[in-house]
């Protein structure tokens, strides 16, 4: 009888776990032209300081540097370099004007910001890192430039990357529209992950490949949500693009609805899907459509979707359906590809909320203190070099990074890897023009990199080390080592801490927003509003704040124990939640084709209401963390 295989502790399971999937060679090529080049100009003209800021500006926008289209990019890396421009500023004045002790609170005072503000989204948690990591360089790293010039260039070197990001053509796009090809992809994998789920209805992958669906969804409005000039599509390529993309929520409904109902279904209704992610991604005409039968309202509700499909992608261009064909499903769409699928916007209220929220006071205390105390002890330690430890914190101590531990042991492991690395590379490349084939390389590796943290701190400590001798300061591996060592006990120190009030406060601050979301969703179908744009809007928040929640939570389950018994439970309620929201996307596809509910739906809807109030009091949650009870009265 063979033994069962050993399993490891989530915590270690989770330091060793890393992304796959193919190389992002458009990355690695920005990579490669962003730091390196820059670099490479300041040597020659002399002014190396210059090109060191402008380089560690492009260093840290390529770390957010992920796949997606061209105008979110914008935003996702734009964003967090504004935010570490003000904190170089801000961390440059401190340095030359406070004291010890002043620059200290201030700096304590940063951390509380950036910590908190990062509980809004991960473009705000960039923002949030790069503020911190700035302002600590900018207070100890010794530059001639004055503080208003080390923020331009900082913002220079990442406004460099971005305009790689806009102007490189990705291998394989079509020349026509280039532009989009990060849209048309998203949306192509939208209709990929619909005839997988689709394929997988009655089986045991079936809950697996919805979630897959929601992650699609949820990339490709991001994709085609960034920011513009003009409040409305201004081209034909991206008005098609947002019809594809409205095209496809009533085909993700009515496989939602196939998939809760169970029950197995023939290939074909997976063919049509497969046709129109061609058709999104060759940009021809997706050609006639295998229907489904037409004998339960989920198939029924496939058809119209397929149906509605087809005459979209025929349309082209985004333009308006004939008269006389304004069905739910078409002005829904229409409503849908031309305002987006914001039906709320995120208001100033709404971040304030999030901000001094549960989850935002926990981030916001926990960086604050770790921030501030390693900025201290650097100090305290009269060391040339002291901002890297109060750099090296923020990494370690931002919970949306991964589990503490998995953090502090893939830091320490990194930088070990890295500066060993660096010590044996520097003794061997001439200088500088080595070094700056370093940068230029490391640069090109980041992409790669971030599949695993400790890969990436690598590769980060190669570039940064290789930057800080170009600069002019002497080799600096070892006490890079000592330094990070020393960070990593400081933020398991106060990692476990006890905290004023209830820990787990991200995980219930985002379970709270995804009941929520869940409820508003329930209500509005429950409510008999025929209003496709606002129901799908609903639907696509529910499942996106339930992703988000799931994503804490997964996070929150791989800490030590001592860290992980805070969010016990939690993962069942986030788990009955998306059964609620499956069963409501059930009802809404049930109501349009019937107008009422069968006793099933009725029952299974009061059932898990039921559910959600023992589990929520079982889990410890609070009024705060969720609505409760059973607001729509329903009962078995």
């Amino acid at each position: 009888m063979s033994r069962p295989a050993l399993a490891l502790p989530p915590w270690l399971a989770h330091a060793l776990r890393a992304q796959r999937g193919p190389v992002p060679w458009s990355a690695v090529v920005r990579g490669a032209l962003a730091a390196g080049p820059l670099l490479l100009v300041t040597v020659l003209v002399d002014r190396p300081s210059i090109g060191v800021v402008a380089a560690l500006g492009a260093m840290l926008a390529g770390i957010n540097d992920r796949p997606g289209s061209r105008r979110s990019s914008i935003r996702r890396l734009g964003v967090p370099a504004l935010a570490g421009a003000a904190g170089l500023y801000l961390g440059t004045y401190l340095g030359e004007q406070a004291g010890a002790v002043l620059l200290t609170l201030g700096l304590t005072g940063l951390g509380l910001v950036g910590g908190a503000v990062s509980a809004v989204g991960p473009v705000a948690s960039g923002a949030g890192t790069q503020l911190l990591v700035a302002a600590a360089v900018g207070a100890g790293m010794p530059l001639p430039e004055a503080g208003w010039q080390r923020a331009l260039f900082f913002l220079g070197g990442a406004l460099w990357l971005i305009v790689l990001r806009l102007v490189l053509p990705t291998p394989g796009a079509l020349v026509s529209d280039f532009r989009f090809d990060g849209e048309r992809k998203a949306v192509a994998s939208v209709y990929d992950a619909v005839a997988a789920l689709l394929a997988a209805v009655g089986g045991e992958e079936a809950m697996a490949r919805r979630a897959a669906l929601t992650a699609a969804l949820d990339h490709a409005q991001d994709a085609l949500g960034g920011p513009r000039l003009r409040r409305y599509a201004s081209s034909a390529a991206e008005r098609r693009l947002r019809a594809q993309y409205a095209a496809a929520l009533p085909l993700a409904e009515a496989a939602t609805a196939l998939a809760w109902a169970g029950d197995a279904l023939p290939a074909r209704a997976a063919e049509g899907p497969r046709r129109l992610a061609v058709a999104v991604r060759t940009g021809e005409a997706c050609g006639p459509l295998p229907a489904p039968a037409r004998s339960v309202p989920g198939l029924r509700a496939l058809d119209d979707a397929l149906l509605h499909a087809a005459e979209a992608f025929d349309r082209g261009g985004g333009k308006s359906a004939p008269k006389g064909a304004g069905g739910p499903i078409d002005l829904g769409a229409q409503q849908t590809a031309r305002h987006g699928l914001h039906i709320r916007p995120l208001r100033a209220k709404a971040l304030l909320r999030t901000v001094t929220g549960a989850g935002g006071r926990e981030y916001g205390l926990r960086v604050a203190l770790s921030f501030g105390a390693s900025a201290a002890v650097a100090q305290a330690l009269h060391h040339v070099h002291w901002y890297w430890l109060p750099a090296t914190a923020v990494f370690l101590v931002k919970p949306d990074l991964g589990p503490l531990v998995s953090r502090v042991l893939n830091r320490a492991a990194g930088t070990v890897f890295g500066a060993v690395l660096f010590a044996g590379l520097a003794a061997l490349l001439p200088q500088p023009g080595g070094l700056v084939a370093v940068v230029a390389i490391s640069g090109a590796l980041i992409p790669i990199a971030t599949r695993h943290f400790a890969a990436q701190t690598a590769v980060v400590t190669v570039l940064v080390l290789s930057l800080v001798m170009v600069g002019g300061e002497p080799q600096a591996s070892w006490s890079r080592i000592g330094e990070t060592l020393l960070a990593c006990a400081i933020v398991l120190l106060v990692g476990h801490l006890p905290a004023p009030g209830q820990r787990g406060g991200n995980v219930r601050a985002r379970l709270g927003q995804a009941a929520d979301a869940a409820h508003a969703y329930l209500a509005h179908v429950l409510s008999g509003t025929d209003d496709r744009a606002a129901r799908w809007a609903l639907r696509r928040e529910a499942y996106r704040t339930l992703a988000d929640a799931r994503a804490a939570i997964d996070r929150a389950s791989a800490e030590l124990p001592t860290l992980a018994r805070h969010t016990e439970g939690t993962d069942e309620v986030a788990a009955t939640l998306e059964r609620l929201v499956d069963t409501t996307t059930a009802c809404a596809v049930h109501l349009d084709d019937t107008g009422r509910l069968t006793p099933q739906h009725t029952e299974r809807l009061a059932t898990l209401l039921d559910e959600l109030v023992e589990q929520r009091e079982r889990a410890g949650l609070t009024s705060e963390d969720g609505r409760s009870g059973n607001p729509l009265n329903l009962s078995a």
